[in-house]
């Protein structure tokens, strides 16, 4: 896979390390880096060049990408970056960085993203995610899609507490993706039960995910990580 990385500070550097890793094809791109901040991901490409502006785009190469990042800490570079990479490039996905959570609503397919992830409010969701039960906590939106990962921590008053999971009737488009049991994921199949505090793993359209948590918590308020 080709990806393009717009912005090499600490975020940028730490994506690119990991794809890299991985096996995968990455240039980074910015403005001003040196030498040593260079040395920092030797297996990367490099381009000294101010990613919001066309013919650096063009001398990236965006239209042999399969996904491009934008990870600079400034939300209106990584919004005309990303809006570039999906119009005049034509890049199957794109991956947005939100820097200051009051502009995560402009981060959408209007300007070409399709990921947006927003440092604070993964934050939030993991902190969520840890200490409540009952409550629907969203993970992870994928805004072109209108599509969340979302999780709960199954409360042992819930109708659905012992029940096989291929005998719960899902809202529409809905699927369980995982379990995490006494810190064990779980692929979960069909015969397989929920317990009471398990914590359950959904892929869910936006538009369901008060029905999910009502069907499974029944009597607590819906209310979603980034409410």
């Amino acid at each position: 896979m080709r990806v393009v990385i717009a912005g090499a500070g600490s975020v940028g550097r730490s994506i690119a390390r990991e794809l890299t890793h991985n096996g995968h094809d990455v240039l980074l791109v910015d403005r001003s880096v040196d030498d040593v901040i260079a040395a920092r991901v030797p297996d990367a490409s490099w381009l000294l060049a101010d990613a919001c502006e066309l013919a650096t785009l063009e001398e990236a190469q965006l239209e042999r990408c399969d996904v491009v990042v934008a990870a600079t800490g400034d939300d209106k570079a990584n919004l005309v970056v990303s809006l570039l990479a999906k119009t005049e490039f034509g890049v199957p996905r794109t991956v947005a960085r939100v820097n200051n959570p009051r502009n995560e609503w402009m981060f959408d397919e209007s300007w070409g993203v399709d990921v947006a992830v927003s440092t604070p409010r993964l934050m939030t969701a993991l902190v969520e995610e840890a200490v409540t039960v009952g409550d629907l906590v969203r993970i992870f939106q994928f805004r072109q899609s209108k599509t969340s990962m979302v999780e709960m921590t199954l409360p042992p008053d819930s109708p659905y507490a012992g029940t096989r999971v291929g005998d719960a009737a899902w809202p529409n488009d809905t699927v369980l993706v995982g379990i995490i049991r006494a810190d064990r994921p779980i692929a979960p199949a069909h015969d397989d039960l929920m317990e009471a505090h398990d914590e359950l793993l959904f892929i869910a359209p936006d538009e369901v995910t008060d029905d999910l948590e009502n069907m499974l918590s029944p009597g607590h308020k819906p209310r979603l990580a980034d409410d």
